[in-house]
């Protein structure tokens, strides 16, 4: 069993820690493939909490693994991104329940892209989002520039990977790249304080929402209010809608089980 992951489960919460922190958790293949057997098992959790072990979220990439030096020819980085990277990104994206990311540290390159792949991302002000990718000729992959042209607009997307610039948590957040930064010390608590409420919640209605929303991007209008009447269709048959209307009106709280139609 590989050490480059570790994860623990409670209360519906499946939480998984990058775990290589003395290159700062910068992916290998090893990692890769642990990581997406992790978020396969958690593939039933009512939510996931990701975040790295020790001074950093994640480097990104581990380039002495594409170092051109050390091989016959220049690496297909391409192969690399269809092989290990684009299919992590769909995978988190594609989870059935909220992704919570507590970025603690950098978070360069793709490690980066990785977090903004996620549902809600949490960093702890000392962190630092760096489009690494100008520094070695590359571009920014990981859905990196899908996410920072969606998220922050071309104008902010093109000079953040142009320059390489690091950007602090604060301004992150003052921009609407992430959900909020917290101190440091409290970022973990925080984090798996919200995790747990998620996983309490009415997960199918999440995930139906978190569907919605990511359709959204390249829906019509028209085709976006029809996505909703059938998500609405199957949410409203659901014992988690009958739970939190007699919840609401018995004023108490809801016990949701999950799920949907």
């Amino acid at each position: 069993m590989s050490t480059t992951i570790t994860t623990q489960v409670a209360g519906g919460v499946h939480e998984i820690t990058l775990n290589r922190p003395d290159r700062l958790n910068a992916f290998n293949d090893e990692m890769h493939l642990a990581l997406r057997a992790a978020l396969t098992a958690a593939e039933g959790a009512r939510a996931v909490l990701l975040t790295g072990a020790g001074r950093g979220f994640c480097a990104g990439q581990d380039l002495g693994d594409r170092d051109p030096a050390k091989m016959d020819g220049p690496p297909d980085l391409g192969a690399t991104l269809e092989t290990y990277y684009n299919p992590l990104i769909r995978q988190i994206r594609a989870l059935d329940c909220p992704v919570v990311c507590a970025v603690n540290g950098v978070a360069a390159g793709a490690g980066a892209n990785l977090a903004l792949a996620c549902d809600i991302v949490l960093a702890g002000r000392s962190a630092k989002f760096i489009q690494s990718f100008a520094k070695v000729g590359l571009v920014p992959d990981a859905g990196g520039s899908w996410s920072l042209t969606r998220l922050l607009g071309e104008a902010r997307a093109k000079a953040l990977a142009l320059t390489a610039e690091p950007l602090p948590a604060e301004q992150a957040a003052a921009w609407g790249l992430i959900w909020k930064t917290l101190p440091d010390e409290t970022l973990m608590e925080a984090a798996r304080a919200l995790a747990a409420q998620l996983a309490q919640g009415p997960t199918g209605g999440l995930a139906a929402t978190k569907q919605a929303i990511q359709a959204a991007t390249t829906n019509t209008m028209e085709a976006q209010l029809d996505l909703e009447a059938e998500l609405q269709r199957q949410c409203g048959s659901s014992a988690d809608y009958a739970e939190g209307v007699s919840a609401f009106l018995e004023k108490r709280a809801p016990n949701f089980t999950g799920g949907r139609s």
